[in-house]
């Protein structure tokens, strides 16, 4: 899982891609827990793009994903929002969520 810039967020929602945007900001100890359960989806599904994005730095999209709180993850489907969930639960949730909604 790569730490995206807000150009290359924005490139991936342009390119019409399917993956998954992760925000979250580094002093919350939540989304420590939720970056170690998104790496273990990302080499368990190396196919799906994943960006991690830092929302202190990018703060344009708490607004145009309408983020509530961190950690967040949005779904995207050629370019379009299809869903987002805050929490996490575990890994095999997460895993059977990225079946549901992007398949």
């Amino acid at each position: 899982m790569k730490e995206w810039t807000s150009e290359e967020a924005y490139a991936f929602l342009q390119g019409a891609k399917t993956g998954l945007l992760y925000f979250y900001t580094p002093l919350c100890g939540t989304c420590q827990v939720a970056s170690k359960m998104l790496e273990v989806v990302a080499a368990m599904n190396r196919h799906i793009e994943i960006g991690k994005i830092n929302l202190n730095y990018a703060p344009e999209f708490a607004e145009t994903f309408a983020i509530e709180s961190v950690p967040c993850l949005v779904f995207i489907k050629e370019g379009q929002t299809i869903d987002s969930i805050y929490a996490f639960r575990s890994v095999p949730y997460l895993l059977e969520k990225i079946q549901t909604v992007l398949r």
